[in-house]
């Protein structure tokens, strides 16, 4: 059965039918990809341990966000499954790998800031049991979302590990490319046989993100452009221009999940962020693309959810599959907001804009303050809704402010280790974590990259608490938090 949650064309998007062709972004084709490559690059890495050693604000409260995190203990023991189900009507346990992925990308993360080893081992540990055991998943149109949310979380944590010489990085790779990926390239495709006005956006993006980081985590290039093409190009809602449908005179960019519920729309515009960032550490800059479109659709999101008053062009969207049942939905008017709802989206994107291009984003840099410092999963609640962002952004993605032209133009990967088994797994070199840099003569390293931040906090009229949690408040709890 389908989903009964219809989604559709907003005014003048006019969404076609057919399947989006491939074609090669600028600036992609014959670059080689670059590891660690996906989230977070080498230069990411070093700046998180750098910062924390030399006690830089906000880097340290967001450390201890991580290290507070139960899922970022070294005595986490995976508990994997040969087949995973989500959705209604099938013995749901995706619970069991959404926790699995979690705990073994905040140990990673954990041990690229902090240098001990027992995290990566643990992360390690946990990627290699999930890739030796689970074999497909299965349930209600619900499996999409898990295949696109947690492909895209199991990259992210097996890229930070993928030169540890106990890890199966050949095994990783092909539960990725037939396992997750099938799901999320066969639902850009064919949308569940459903129409494409069907499936709000949010679906699309969970498969954009899994595609997109199977290809950089698989050395498939191809992969990529497909993911970046349907991102400017996709027939479906998750492309940018039909979850963007509107630009007003304000410059805010109508994000037309707003129209359903907030957690929807918050989730979206994470997605989104996370495809962009993603294809940044690439050299593909989705962040700008049509005018940063992306930043006018977020900004309008956070204005909503911060409790200011937003737009809406009012639409009448199909549903149903294809060949059966079929209905309508409009939506007139954006959703009630709640100021106290919130998801660890903002910081990645905040800082894009604002330090890395300049960029005026008041918004959205509200909603980071007001955030910060950001948690994880199992931060935000117990339910999926809470564990469909990575987050740590306030310590994954504060940066100090970039002078002169940025481009996304990441240095070439080194060239493939001669010596890997036929797994793919490395062998075991001393795999530590790099040297933290010294700072730059004449600056203090601990003062930097605070600043902004202070002031973020300061235009938000809020104080950002270190260990403070977070409370993830849903109208819907009984209810999916994706989809």
């Amino acid at each position: 059965m389908l989903k009964a949650t219809g989604i559709g064309v907003g005014a003048g998007i006019g969404i076609g039918t057919g399947v989006t062709g491939l074609a090669t972004p600028a600036g992609a084709a014959g670059s080689p990809l670059v590891h660690p490559g996906l989230l977070h690059t080498r230069a990411d890495l070093d700046r998180m341990a750098a910062k924390v050693k030399a006690g830089a604000r906000p880097y340290t409260a967001g450390f201890a966000k991580l290290t507070a995190n139960r899922h970022a203990q070294s005595g986490w023991r995976a508990n994997p499954q040969a087949v995973v189900y989500r959705g209604s009507g099938t013995p749901e346990n995706y619970g069991i790998l959404y926790n699995d992925v979690h705990a073994a990308y905040q140990n990673a993360l954990r041990f690229h800031v902090s240098g001990e080893e027992a995290y990566a081992d643990t992360a390690v540990a946990i990627l290699n049991a999930w890739s030796g055991k689970l074999t497909r998943l299965e349930g209600s149109a619900d499996r999409f979302l898990a295949a696109g949310l947690y492909g895209y979380q199991f990259a992210n944590a097996a890229e930070l590990v993928r030169d540890h010489g106990d890890f199966d990085l050949g095994r990783a790779q092909e539960l990725m490319l037939h396992v997750f990926h099938p799901l999320s390239d066969d639902f850009l495709n064919r949308h569940n046989n459903a129409v494409l006005t069907n499936y709000w956006p949010n679906w699309d993006l969970t498969a954009i993100a899994c595609v997109l980081a199977t290809g950089i985590f698989c050395d498939e290039r191809a992969v990529v452009e497909r993911a970046v093409e349907y991102f400017k190009h996709g027939d479906g809602m998750g492309s940018v221009r039909h979850a963007i449908p509107v630009v007003h005179a304000d410059g805010l960019g109508e994000w037309v999940e707003a129209g359903r519920d907030q957690g929807h729309a918050l989730l979206g515009i994470g997605l989104m962020g996370t495809v962009c960032e993603m294809a940044w550490n690439q050299g593909i800059d989705l962040y700008g693309y049509d005018d940063s479109r992306f930043l006018k659709g977020a900004q309008y999101v956070a204005k909503w959810s911060l409790g200011g008053e937003v737009p809406y062009t009012a639409n009448t969207r199909k549903k149903g599959a294809i060949g059966g049942w079929s209905g309508a939905e409009t939506a007139a008017r954006a959703a009630r907001a709640d100021p106290g709802m919130t998801r660890p989206i903002w910081a990645m994107i905040a800082n894009h804009y604002t330090k890395r291009r300049g960029l005026p984003a008041s918004y959205v840099t509200r909603a980071a303050a007001k955030a910060a410092p950001e948690g994880g999963g199992g931060d935000y609640g117990p339910n999926s809704g809470g564990f469909d962002q990575l987050g740590f952004g306030t310590l994954a993605f504060t940066r100090d402010k970039v002078t002169g032209p940025v481009t996304p133009a990441p240095a070439p990967a080194p060239a493939p280790d001669s010596s890997a088994s036929e797994s793919g797994a490395r062998p075991h070199t001393g795999f530590t974590a790099p040297a933290s840099p010294s700072p730059a003569s004449g600056r203090d390293l601990a003062a930097t990259g605070s600043e902004e931040v202070v002031g973020w906090a300061a235009a938000a009229g809020v104080t950002a608490v270190a260990g403070g949690v977070l409370l993830l408040r849903r109208r819907d709890r009984g209810r999916r938090e994706a989809g």
